[in-house]
């Protein structure tokens, strides 16, 4: 991947411009992980508030395709509605997330390193093996045994068709049939076809930002 210099800061502050290009509707497949591995979610409200930052972003910086939180890092798939749209997106659901564990938990330390990866993603079947990639993560941590059965990805929404307003379907994914119900059915025979593919692993224990988030876990 293309490692794209941006500091993560804590609270919103001005972030370096990228050391990889980033082109206005470019799409990027984008990995945000916790300094030095540390669990960033303790809970079903962390990972809720998480998304909240996201979706409160998307409308003026990007479209969302698919997403995956994990345990210590989250997997995004966006095009950029401008040049540069990576670059303000993060620092801000950085700091919107930020935020919410001050409230929540007096949580004052950086959760993210300071760098994201950020690959570029053009060719249809790249797109949609990403999109499987993302989605399938959670099976291959061993926190469930098919992408069905996790709550936090974009898995539901793009192959079961559950509500989600913070995807926006990709043209690649729209080219996948002429209805909802086609699209999804064909979206869920590619996991169908790979899922020999997919190895659970066992289940690591998930850490915690506080020991009164540990409370509310």
């Amino acid at each position: 991947m293309l490692r794209c210099l941006a500091l993560f800061m804590a609270t919103a502050t001005a972030m370096p411009r990228l050391a990889c290009p980033e082109e206005s509707h470019t799409t990027l497949h984008v990995v945000q992980r916790a300094r030095e591995r540390r669990p960033c979610f303790s809970c079903t409200g962390d990972r809720a508030a998480y998304l909240e930052a996201l979706r409160e972003c998307t409308a003026r910086e990007c479209a969302v395709h698919a997403y995956a939180l994990m345990g210590n890092h989250v997997h995004l798939l966006i095009t950029a509605l401008r040049a540069g749209g990576a670059a303000r997106l993060m620092p801000t659901i950085a700091a919107g997330y930020a935020r919410y564990l001050a409230a929540a938990y007096g949580h004052e330390d950086r959760v993210w390193e300071e760098a994201y990866d950020a690959s570029p993603v053009h060719a249809r079947r790249h797109l949609l093996a990403c999109m499987r990639y993302i989605e399938e993560n959670p099976v291959r941590a061993g926190l469930a045994v098919h992408p069905g059965g996790y709550r936090w990805s974009s898995y539901r929404a793009n192959a079961l068709g559950e509500d989600d307003d913070l995807l926006t379907p990709h043209p690649h994914y729209y080219s996948l049939g002429r209805s909802p119900a086609e699209r999804r059915a064909a979206y869920a025979a590619l996991f169908a076809r790979a899922g020999e593919r997919v190895i659970p692993v066992s289940r690591r224990l998930s850490g915690s930002l506080s020991p009164r988030a540990r409370s509310r876990s």
